[in-house]
């Protein structure tokens, strides 16, 4: 069940917030009315006869706790959990098990830590490989112990950040990266875990051998979908469509990110919300920021998404992320805020 968050200023400050749609051409909508009773899920009524409700699903906001690594060095997971439990979060991610915290911790110490706070931990960043150091804590090198420490946590997804490149950006490569995954799927499959893959902006470029396929393309026709699910983070899916909506020739090849999920709901369990600013002249055509201050359409995300697959509202879990945040805690309370403030309506 989603938690209300704890903070009076937060619940105050759920009233009201400006979503830009990127979609819709970056025009602004404001939205009114979000109690914090209604924060935590509740229908409440709208406008004329309609009623409303949260775009988020309640129980799956999480957090990368990548994006609060400078608090968890210096205070230690427990500080930084139960900030979060304040926040209204319920589940996180890793990104390594110690990520330099301040104390040394067990893995059963820090499953019982998140347990405490009411956090869920549903999934961790591992390395696909390091082909220079056969002792390196990744898939490739270590598969045994990455998927002990997994099952030692209660995951119920591993996954890996590194894009599948091992082999170069051909499609031979890929194809030869995707058998690799394939069989960490099958390992972690055994476990009653599903393994992952979360995308950066270059897997949506093109093959060097054969500029008219996309590399994604490559690794979902590739791996099979039993086996090997995907981790969409949305800001970078949005960074790939400017950066790859041409071919090398100039050849207009664009795509809406949003229309993989649609297509495949079932293998996109986990997503990352980060947000960004429009910006052409920058490379990724955004400028990252807090969730929420950016332009990216989140309640048009989060509810085609959550409405438009048949498990949509108990499947899909929602992990906020910033890669390098002004203010870590501040990121991780606005994006909470904003995200338990977005609603819709639904019903006569």
């Amino acid at each position: 069940m989603s938690r209300t968050p704890k903070d009076s200023e937060l619940a105050r400050r759920l009233s009201r917030r400006n979503v830009l749609g990127v979609a819709a051409g970056a025009t602004a909508a404001t939205l009114l009315g979000a109690a914090t009773a209604q924060a935590a899920g509740n229908p409440g009524q709208g406008h004329g006869h309609g009623r409303s409700r949260a775009v988020l699903p309640p129980g799956r906001l999480g957090i990368q706790l990548y994006s609060l690594r400078d608090k968890v060095s210096t205070l230690g997971f427990a500080p930084v959990f139960a900030e979060l439990e304040n926040y209204g979060y319920d589940e996180i991610e890793f990104a390594g098990y110690t990520q330099g915290s301040a104390g040394a911790i067990t893995l059963a110490q820090l499953r019982k830590l998140a347990k405490d706070h009411g956090l869920n931990p549903i999934g961790s960043h591992v390395g696909y490989y390091d082909d220079n150091n056969p002792g390196a804590y990744t898939f490739a090198q270590n598969l045994t112990k990455v998927l002990d420490d997994a099952e030692a946590l209660g995951l119920k997804h591993i996954g890996t950040a590194s894009g599948p490149f091992r082999y170069g950006s051909t499609v031979d490569g890929w194809k030869r990266a995707a058998e690799e995954f394939n069989t960490y799927g099958a390992a972690a499959r055994k476990r009653g875990m599903k393994f992952y893959q979360h995308n950066h902006a270059e897997e949506f470029s093109f093959a060097t051998d054969k500029p008219g396929v996309r590399l994604y393309d490559v690794l979902l026709a590739e791996t099979d979908p039993d086996l090997v699910y995907l981790e969409m983070d949305i800001y970078w899916a949005f960074a790939g469509q400017f950066r790859f909506g041409k071919k090398a020739d100039g050849t207009p090849a664009p795509f809406n990110p949003i229309d993989y999920v649609l297509r495949q709901p079932d293998r996109y369990p986990l997503f990352h919300v980060k947000d960004g600013t429009r910006n052409d002249s920058a490379r990724d055509g955004y400028d990252m920021t807090d969730v929420g201050d950016g332009d990216i359409d989140y309640k048009t995300f989060l509810s085609r998404v959550t409405e438009r697959t048949h498990r949509g509202r108990t499947y899909h879990h929602w992990q906020t992320e910033h890669d390098n945040p002004v203010e870590s805690f501040a990121f991780a309370r606005k994006s909470s805020e904003h995200l338990h403030s977005l609603r819709e309506r639904c019903g006569d």
